[in-house]
């Protein structure tokens, strides 16, 4: 006999989908995952979503903004990170994804991610060019400490800008250097700077230590704060090969706390030095400068003339000068006299006088001529005309009626009659003679 048919067990999409899911979270309670970031978003929610892949497979992704607090760098498409998370079914859509609670940048250190992430993004913004930073004071009066108020740097600052020179005035602005809080602090201090109006410099200083311990010089509140400082600022943060964001930002970067305060302030004594050297360098060329103008002035001096004589050589040379004045003045009257002669003669041979007789007489002769010419002209011209008259008269019509011909006319249209047909009995006509014309009737033809 064959065994009975085992019951089929029928479950709902959500049934099923509520028992995957409590498989799967059940399961996978926390766990470790690594892959590449790829479709990264981040909505107005403040949510990280995006997809965790490799070469085979994918997952999506998503980091609440409560567990981002801890985040040391910025999640961006193609990075690879580590991360911790629970497996969680979206039950709507039937789709899987971890929620992640923890998360690192693979092979590198998520501090150290952050800061190469931020220092580009501020690089790019210009924070970091050379043509924005401030000149700091070759000689300030008053020099503000931003740093720690206990430990051997604020001492070490202090020692050096009194032994360089110990009548500058020093401001200390205290602030935790570390952990929490610190940043808060330091912005509000750079934020005083700007109130201490009598402030020329600002030092921002701290120890060595570790990139965690100095982290707080690697927060962009703080690169902001330094870059929008009216008031100079010289970095001197851990040893000379560390280096933090506000470093880059400063407008001037120490290599320790001691080395800024050796920046900020010179030597008072090599000063002093320096002044007594240019003020013998001065005194020496102010007397070599009076030497040379004595020199000058006994040389000016000699050459000197006394006025009146030079009164009598200039009253001398004016008479001199009136003398070939008054005989360079005869001279141009002369010559200007015998010019005129010269040309009055020459003008009255080549009087206009007797060139326009000569035209007279020729425009005679020219006239005389022009009206013979004229009168032949005017006599061929009647005989032309007249035979012409001859010849028209002669080829009129009405010379041809004189003769006793006459032209009819059949009326009312006045067509020339040349044939007795044209003309039925009855018609009217109009005759033309040598004097008048006759309105006539056809009575007959022959």
């Amino acid at each position: 006999m064959m065994a009975a048919a085992k019951p089929r067990t029928i479950h709902s999409v959500s049934d099923l989908t509520s028992k995957i899911k409590a498989l799967l979270e059940e399961t996978f309670p926390f766990v470790w995952i690594y892959g590449e970031i790829s479709n990264f978003r981040r909505p107005a929610s403040g949510h990280f979503y995006f997809t965790l892949k490799d070469d085979k497979a994918q997952i999506p992704a998503v980091m609440f903004r409560g567990q981002q607090s801890g985040l040391k760098f910025r999640p961006e498409d193609g990075l690879e990170i580590t991360g911790l998370g629970r497996i969680a079914v979206y039950e709507p859509r039937g789709v899987y994804q971890i929620i992640l609670e923890y998360m690192e940048p693979k092979g590198i250190g998520a501090l150290q991610k952050a800061f190469e992430q931020l220092k580009a993004r501020l690089a790019e913004e210009g924070l970091f060019d050379a043509a924005r930073k401030k000149p700091v004071p070759f000689l300030p009066a008053k020099i503000a400490l931003i740093t720690s108020p206990t430990g051997a740097v604020v001492r070490d600052m202090i020692h050096v800008l009194r032994r360089r020179f110990d009548n500058t005035e020093i401001l200390l602005l205290p602030v935790k250097v570390q952990g929490e809080g610190a940043v808060e602090e330091i912005v509000g201090a750079i934020g005083d700077l700007s109130r201490c109006r009598d402030v020329d410099v600002a030092i921002l200083a701290r120890g060595g230590g570790s990139l965690e311990d100095l982290w707080a010089f690697n927060s962009e509140k703080v690169a902001r704060a330094v870059f929008a400082s009216e008031v100079p600022i010289i970095s001197a943060i851990g040893h000379e090969t560390d280096y933090t964001i506000a470093d880059f930002v400063a407008d001037l970067r120490a290599p320790t706390p001691s080395a800024a305060a050796e920046l900020a302030v010179p030597v008072k004594n090599e000063l002093l030095v320096r002044r007594m050297e240019l003020s013998d360098a001065l005194f020496r060329a102010m007397l070599r400068v009076l030497s040379e103008k004595r020199n000058r002035l006994a040389q000016g001096a000699g050459r000197l003339v006394h006025p009146r004589k030079r009164i009598q050589d200039s009253l001398l040379k004016l008479d001199d000068l009136e003398l070939r004045l008054g005989r360079a003045a005869k001279g141009i009257v002369s010559r200007s006299r015998e010019l005129l002669e010269w040309r009055l003669e020459k003008l009255g041979v080549a009087s206009p006088r007797s060139k326009v007789e000569n035209f007279n007489v020729k425009l005679e002769q020219i006239d005389y001529k022009l009206l013979s010419s004229l009168n032949i002209v005017i006599e061929k011209n009647k005989a032309r005309f007249k035979e012409a008259v001859s010849e028209l008269t002669a080829l009129s019509p009405m010379a041809i009626l004189t003769r006793g011909y006459g032209i009819a006319r059949l009326l009312p249209e006045r067509t020339i009659l040349r044939d007795a047909d044209a003309a039925p009995a009855g018609s009217r006509v109009e005759l033309t003679l040598s004097r008048g014309a006759l309105l006539c009737r056809v009575e007959g033809k022959k």
